[in-house]
C-alpha cells in the first residue's frame, strides 16, 4: 500500500481481513512524543489510505510505555521562540482532520500513557479501545503547561462526552483510568492487554455508534444557549481555585468552548489562536520549564540500578508509616518497626485506606497489603537493602537506632534518615561505615508531595547517592540531591517564611489576612494554615534547629500553643480551630487594612534564603533549586521558582526592598551573600 514511501516513525501492516494497522514507534525515543516529523509521516500515510481504501484503520503504539505522551515540547519551545506556534498548531489540526475525515472506520488502540496530543490523536479516530490495566491513563493535561489542548481536544471532546465532563477533564488535566474513560463515553471498548489489537480489529470491522442518550446529552450541553449559561458558572468555579492573572489557560479554554459553534473548522480556529496567544505568556514559559526540570530530576540517577527489593522502616508515626505504605504501593516488600504493635496498627490502618483509594478493587488491594508487614522485633532489617529511620527529631535517639541497625544489615545495604533538619555530619558519627548513610527526606503528606530530598555528606559514596536517586524515582517521586547542612534546601527556605508569618500574627495581623497575602502571590496555602498543618511542635523544633544558622528567633505565639497541646490540625486547635480537617478562619472586619509591606515581609525572606542556599552550594545549580522549592513547598509554579522569580522581578529591585525592610523591621531582612551572583541576572526566558 505504501510502495515508494519510507517511514522512520510509523510501520504499517495490512491484514488478511483488510484492516490496516498503523504502529507508531518514534525512532530514537523511549516514548511516542508527537513531533513534526511524526505528523508529516502520518499525513503522507493518510493521503495514500484515501486512495487505497482498506476496510478499516487501527492506530496503536509500538512502545511498551504507552500510546503517546503528547506533543514534543522541545519542538514547541522552538516554535514559540520563532513565533510560529499558531502555524504548527494548525498543521497538527489539519493532519488530525485528515484522519477524522477518512472514508473508512478508524480505531485507536490505547495502552499505557495517552496524554495531550496522544489523546487528541485518539479523539480524531471514530472509535477507541483501551487496555484494562492500571497503567492505562488518558488525559489532556495541557493546562498544567499554561496552555490548553490545541490539536482538536477542545473541539472534539465536549461533543463526544458532553461539555461538563469534558471541561472538567481539560480544566484539571486529571487522568482517567481505562474503566473511567469507558464509563464517560471516551472509550468504546475495554480489552485485556494481550487482546488489545484483536478487540480493536473486531471493533473496526463491526463499528458501533454511541448510545442515543450520550449523543443527546453531548448535543444538548453544547448548544449556544447551554454554552452561554454554563460558561460563567465554570469561570466562577475555576476562579475559586486559581487566579486568571496567574493561570490564564483554564479561562481561555472556557472562552474557546463558549464561542465555539457547530462548525468544527471554526472551533479549531478559535483553539489555535488561543493556544498561540497563551504560549507567549510567562506562565506558559515557566510551567513548560518546570516540566523539563521534572524530567531532569527523573534522569539524575542515570542508568544506575538501585538493587532494592525490601525496605525496612523504623518508626511507625505519620511519616514513617506513610513512607512504608507508599513503598509497598510502589511494589516493594516493606517491614515496619516500632516499639510496640499498638504504634504500628494505626499506620497499617492508614495504609489500607491509601491502598483502597488508589487501587479500588480487592484483587489489586490484597497483594499490596501483604507486602507491608508489621515488624516490632526489627527482624526485617537483616534482609532489607534499604532501611529508613523516621522517628522524632532527636539526634541521640536516632544515633541509638543506627548503632542497632548497622550490624544487622548487609554491607551493601543503604541506611537513611528522614530527618527534616538535623545535619548529617552530626548523625554520621554513629556509623562505622558512614559511606552508606544518607538522608531521604520525604514531605507530608507523603502520598501527595512529589519531592524527596536525597541528603548527602562528604563521607557518602557516589554509588550510594545514585542508588538512592534511582530508588526515589522507582517509587514515583522526584529526587533532588542536597547538602546535609541544617534544614537542607526546602526547610531552610520555608522556615524564614513561616516564622515571619508567625511574627506578623504576634504583631496583631489576623491569620486570614496573612494567608490571603501569601495566596495572592501564588502560594498554594497560607503560612499560618501551613504552620498548623505541619504542626506547631514540628515548626518550633525545625525553627530552633535552624535558628542559629538563619539568625532567627522563635517568635511569640508558637511555643505557648505547642506546649499547651494546641499544635494545630492534629490537635484540632493551633492558630486556627480545625473541624473535619479544615481550618475555621475567623471573619475579618471589612474596614481592616493590611500593612502595605505584608507580602514583601512574607515572600522576600524565602527569596533571600534561596539566594544564600545557591551561594552555599546546597544544591548543584539554580534550576535544581527552583525545582526543589516548587515541588517541596508548592512555591507559585507560574512564577517558575524563587530564582526564576528573582530574575524576572530584578535582583537589584528585590535587594533594595530587603534593605528597606531591614531598616524598618530589623536586620533579619538584610540581604545575604549571593545577591550579586550573575546567575540572578535577568530577565531571562523560562526555558
Amino acid at each position: 500500500m505504501f510502495d515508494g514511501l519510507r517511514f522512520r516513525h510509523w510501520q504499517a501492516s495490512l491484514g488478511a481481513d483488510g484492516v490496516l494497522v498503523l504502529t507508531l514507534n518514534r525512532a530514537g525515543s523511549g516514548v511516542n512524543a508527537l513531533s513534526r516529523a511524526v505528523l508529516d509521516e502520518l499525513d503522507a500515510m493518510l493521503e495514500r489510505i484515501v486512495i487505497e481504501r482498506p476496510r478499516a484503520v487501527v492506530i496503536h503504539s509500538g512502545k511498551p510505555s504507552g500510546f503517546a505522551v503528547g506533543a514534543d515540547l522541545n519542538e514547541f519551545e522552538g516554535y514559540e521562540r520563532a513565533g510560529s506556534v499558531r502555524e504548527e498548531i494548525e498543521h497538527g489540526q489539519q493532519v488530525f482532520q485528515n484522519l477524522a475525515r477518512l472514508p473508512v472506520p478508524t480505531v485507536a488502540a490505547i495502552h499505557g500513557a495517552c496524554m495531550g496530543g496522544g489523546t487528541e490523536l485518539a479523539l480524531a479516530c471514530r472509535m477507541r479501545v483501551a487496555a484494562s490495566a492500571p497503567e492505562t491513563r488518558i488525559a489532556l493535561p495541557e493546562v498544567q503547561l499554561g496552555i490548553h489542548p490545541g490539536w482538536g481536544g477542545t473541539a472534539r471532546l465536549p461533543r463526544l462526552i458532553g461539555a461538563p465532563q469534558a471541561l472538567a477533564m481539560m480544566l484539571t488535566g486529571r487522568a482517567l483510568s481505562a474503566e473511567r474513560a469507558r464509563s464517560d463515553g471516551l472509550v468504546d471498548r475495554l480489552a485485556l492487554p494481550g487482546k488489545l489489537l484483536d478487540v480493536a480489529r473486531e471493533l473496526a470491522l463491526h463499528p458501533v455508534s454511541h448510545p442515543f442518550g450520550q449523543r443527546a446529552l453531548a448535543w444538548l450541553t453544547n448548544t449556544w444557549l447551554a454554552r452561554q449559561i454554563l460558561a460563567p458558572v465554570m469561570r466562577k468555579q475555576t476562579a475559586a481555585k486559581v487566579s486568571p492573572q496567574h493561570y490564564p489557560a483554564p479561562f481561555a479554554l472556557i472562552e474557546v468552548w463558549r464561542r465555539g459553534g457547530g462548525n468544527i473548522r471554526q472551533r479549531l480556529r478559535l483553539e489555535a489562536a488561543s493556544v498561540a496567544s497563551l504560549a507567549k505568556t510567562d506562565t506558559a514559559r515557566n510551567l513548560i520549564r518546570i516540566f523539563f526540570l521534572r524530567e531532569r530530576m527523573r534522569a539524575l540517577a542515570g542508568d544506575t540500578k538501585h538493587g532494592i527489593q525490601h525496605v525496612h522502616v523504623v518508626g511507625a508515626g505519620v511519616m514513617g508509616g506513610d513512607i512504608a505504605a507508599w513503598s509497598a504501593l510502589r511494589g516493594f516488600e516493606v517491614t515496619l518497626q516500632d516499639r510496640e504493635m499498638k504504634f504500628v496498627e494505626p499506620a497499617l490502618a492508614r495504609a489500607r485506606k491509601l491502598f483502597e483509594k488508589k487501587l479500588k478493587t480487592p484483587e489489586r488491594i490484597e497483594p499490596v497489603a501483604k507486602r507491608l508487614v508489621a515488624d516490632v522485633e526489627g527482624a526485617g532489617a537483616a534482609s532489607a537493602q534499604l532501611a529508613i529511620e523516621a522517628i522524632y527529631e532527636n539526634p541521640e535517639a536516632k544515633e541509638a537506632i543506627y548503632r542497632l541497625l548497622e550490624p544487622k544489615m548487609a554491607p551493601e545495604a543503604l541506611i537513611a534518615s528522614n530527618t527534616s533538619s538535623i545535619p548529617l555530619d552530626e548523625l554520621r558519627t554513629a556509623f562505622t561505615q558512614p559511606q552508606r548513610f544518607l538522608g531521604l527526606h520525604f514531605f507530608n503528606p507523603v502520598a501527595q508531595m512529589p519531592l524527596v530530598e536525597v541528603v548527602c555528606h562528604d563521607g557518602l559514596e557516589e554509588g550510594s547517592v545514585k542508588r538512592a536517586l534511582a530508588w526515589v524515582k522507582a517509587i514515583g517521586k522526584l529526587p533532588v540531591p542536597v547538602k546535609g547542612t541544617p534544614g537542607f534546601l526546602v526547610n531552610r527556605i520555608l522556615v524564614p517564611y513561616m516564622l515571619e508569618a508567625i511574627r506578623c500574627h504576634a504583631e496583631g495581623i489576623p491569620g486570614p489576612v496573612i494567608d490571603r497575602a501569601a495566596k495572592r502571590f501564588g502560594m498554594p496555602m497560607g503560612p499560618i494554615e501551613l504552620a498548623d498543618t505541619v504542626g506547631l511542635d514540628v515548626a518550633m523544633s525545625v525553627g530552633r534547629e535552624l535558628g542559629p544558622l538563619l539568625k532567627l528567633e522563635i517568635p511569640y505565639g508558637i511555643a505557648d500553643r505547642a506546649e499547651a497541646g494546641k499544635r494545630g490540625k492534629k490537635d484540632g486547635q493551633g492558630f486556627y480551630v480545625w473541624k473535619d480537617g479544615k481550618p475555621q478562619k475567623p471573619k475579618i472586619d471589612s474596614n481592616y487594612r493590611a500593612p502595605a509591606d505584608l507580602e514583601d515581609r512574607l515572600i522576600l525572606p524565602m527569596l533571600n534564603e534561596a539566594v544564600a542556599c545557591l551561594h552555599d552550594g546546597v544544591v548543584e545549580d539554580a534550576d535544581l533549586l527552583d525545582a526543589g522549592v516548587i515541588f517541596g513547598t508548592g512555591f507559585a509554579p507560574f512564577r517558575g521558582g524563587p530564582i526564576q522569580y528573582i530574575r524576572s522581578a530584578g535582583a537589584g529591585t528585590l535587594r533594595e526592598k530587603l534593605e528597606t525592610l531591614a531598616q524598618t523591621h530589623g536586620p533579619r531582612f538584610a540581604p545575604k551573600q549571593g545577591w550579586f551572583n550573575p546567575v540572578l541576572a535577568g530577565p531571562v526566558r523560562a526555558a
